[in-house]
């Protein structure tokens, strides 16, 4: 992440907008059960947690526009709305389905799991993935700096411009690796161990700016902190895009079945309507090289 990241000029409020908009509306994918991908990916040949449902965890509070009214199982918000195509691809209903509270740090922390997946803004990465399983990435995201607009640091636009800022960040989050790894900024950052904690901390004038990933930027600017804006976003690493997985106990006999149901809705463009409905663009929010 994360992450708690990429949590919205008029092109920012506007995909805020739609990234936040107060949906009555829901993706089609949400909620409906497709076909198994096979037989042997029918949910009656699945190794579940509890049998009969499909276990599905997260963190709470759920923030959006990742989760709509903190409420999971409403099928509203990016994330639900994911889970529940992936539980359609893999043929369960909306009452198949059962939501369980899932702290971030300990989603991909070794040991069992009390879930058959969990989704939460998790990025893949190698360490991580020594721990537990990942699916293939539901979502390709870049992480983001937040400043209060007009402050000293909101005009920058480049990251060496960045060297001096007292920066907020979240604990065991790939937005607090992008800060040391890609940033470098002189001063330690501030870690704090809830994402709203480092929102607060921005709008306190507590740290000059703070990273997160890129839609959640856009809901702190719109929706969190008045008067702040999206300075501009950024890759965590120098290769490949970071990227959102679900996350499975390590050696999970499930993973080949949720890779199917991910590769599926992402072929057949379920993913990205999904994205554009709950995250939208990425309008106004620069690059900083």
């Amino acid at each position: 992440m994360v992450r708690p990241s990429t949590l919205l000029a008029l092109g920012a409020l506007a995909a805020a907008a739609v990234a936040c908009a107060p949906a009555d509306n829901t993706a089609s994918t949400t909620g409906t059960a497709g076909p198994a991908p096979s037989t042997a990916c029918g949910k009656d040949q699945l190794k579940l947690v509890n049998a009969g449902k499909l276990t599905i965890g997260t963190d709470k509070p759920a923030f959006e526009p990742w989760f709509k009214d903190d409420d999971p199982a409403n099928g509203q918000g990016f994330e639900s709305a994911v889970a529940f195509a992936v539980a359609g691809e893999l043929g369960f209903d909306r009452d198949e389905v059962q939501w369980t509270t899932v702290k971030f740090d300990s989603a991909f922390a070794p040991g069992p799991k009390q879930f058959d997946f969990d989704v939460n803004q998790v990025s893949i990465t190698p360490k991580r993935a020594e721990a537990v399983d990942f699916s293939n990435g539901y979502y390709a995201v870049k992480q983001a700096v937040v400043a209060i607009d007009g402050s000293k640091f909101a005009g920058a636009k480049s990251l060496a411009e960045l060297k001096d800022a007292k920066i907020g960040v979240q604990v065991g989050t790939t937005s607090l690796a992008a800060v040391k790894e890609v940033i470098k900024p002189a001063a330690e950052p501030n870690v704090y161990n809830d994402q709203i904690d480092a929102v607060n901390a921005l709008e306190n004038k507590q740290v000059d700016a703070i990273v997160v990933d890129l839609p959640t930027a856009f809901y702190v600017t719109a929706a969190q902190v008045e008067k702040s804006k999206i300075v501009g976003q950024f890759s965590a690493t120098g290769g490949a895009p970071e990227e959102f997985g679900l996350v499975m106990q390590k050696g999970s006999p499930l993973k080949s079945c949720v890779d199917k149901a991910v590769d599926a809705l992402k072929s057949k463009g379920e993913l990205a309507k999904i994205e554009q409905q709950w995250l939208g663009s990425a309008a106004g929010a620069p690059e900083l090289g």
